[in-house]
């Protein structure tokens, strides 16, 4: 069936044409125009402060998607990076008196810094190796957490004031952070879509795919996975000095063994490589928490079956095995 040309981009033959100035197909334009009407109406019916959370971690699982969805690298201490975003934004916040963008900023760029560290080193192990390496680099830093005297232990950073964005919008009322972090969030989203479809984000899946073949065209492919790796710590970064704001505080949950697990959950279980896999894997596990906060530390028991589940039975996670069955690239 065809159909007449559309305003804005919008699909116009069989649903192939989208949103092309943000790299999406026509399918994938009305997912995201529906996601967004949901983002938009969930506050009248969920508490703010959980939106913002999931908010927060959507941002964190779609940073994992882009280095081990695209990139191919699986990390399993990339909470270090959250964390690191964490107490950057809480101190700055509580002790210098910046304002949240700033603070969200500086916290994305700590975790930037760190990450083209730690990135330089273990890029150079492939596969399993460097999954090994980014999981010591992981408890490393959490460690450096525990025995830093500024991050105050186990109490962690307390009090992070809200403050005022620009210094004029005041982020104590919980409706008003939200829209500022649901704007965040849309801007990552779109940002990572642009990427991903551009031809840098082609380079990388080729190198995931066949990096000796990608070297023999001459790419230099630990250029592009450093690039690509320090641009997913920035947003892990960012993420979290955002989470530490919204709470006023920054704890070594942040940063913990459990948080990259947790992050790697989300991932999985919406769908490694896809488009809205991480969203749909952060909502859920999100969710899970929320509502099985009551049963203490069996939501950890929880937490493992539904990932030895995703890994049995939807081995391309939820979104990634409805692509699967029914040839969409959501």
């Amino acid at each position: 069936m065809s159909f007449s040309s559309t305003q804005g981009g919008l699909p116009t033959s069989g649903g192939k044409r989208g949103f092309d100035f943000l790299s999406f197909t026509g399918t994938q334009s009305y997912a995201f125009l529906l996601m967004i009407v949901l983002l938009l109406l969930a506050p009248s019916v969920m508490y703010p402060v959980f939106m913002m959370k999931f908010l927060c971690f959507a941002v964190f699982a779609c940073s994992l998607n882009l280095i081990a969805g695209y990139g191919g690298l699986m990390s399993f201490g990339h909470a270090a990076y959250f964390g690191i975003g964490a107490y950057t934004g809480a101190l700055v916040s509580k002790h210098l008196g910046v304002t949240p963008e700033i603070a969200i900023l500086l916290g994305g760029l700590a975790g930037a810094l760190s990450g083209a560290v730690f990135g330089w080193l273990a890029i150079r192990k492939p596969g399993m190796f460097f999954t090994m390496v980014t999981m010591g680099i992981g408890q490393l830093v959490y460690f450096l957490c525990v025995q830093a005297p500024f991050t105050n232990g186990e109490d962690g950073v307390q009090q992070v004031p809200r403050g005022n964005l620009f210094g004029l919008l005041s982020l104590e009322n919980n409706m008003v952070f939200y829209w500022v972090i649901l704007v965040m969030f849309l801007a990552v989203f779109i940002f990572l879509q642009r990427l991903v479809q551009s031809p840098f984000g082609q380079v990388l899946k080729s190198i995931r795919d066949n990096e000796p073949r990608a070297l023999s065209l001459g790419y230099r492919t630990e250029n592009y996975k450093l690039i690509t790796y320090i641009i997913a710590t920035f947003l892990a970064g960012a993420a979290g000095s955002t989470k530490a704001i919204v709470f006023g505080i920054a704890t070594l949950a942040d940063v913990g063994f459990n948080m990259s697990g947790e992050v790697v959950l989300m991932t999985l279980l919406g769908g490694m490589g896809t488009v809205f896999g991480p969203v749909v894997g952060a909502f859920l596990t999100s969710s899970l928490e929320y509502f099985l906060a009551p049963f203490g530390a069996w939501i950890y028991i929880v937490q493992g079956a539904i990932f030895a589940l995703c890994v049995l039975i939807f081995r391309r996670g939820l979104v990634g095995e409805w692509n699967r069955k029914f040839g969409t690239k959501f």
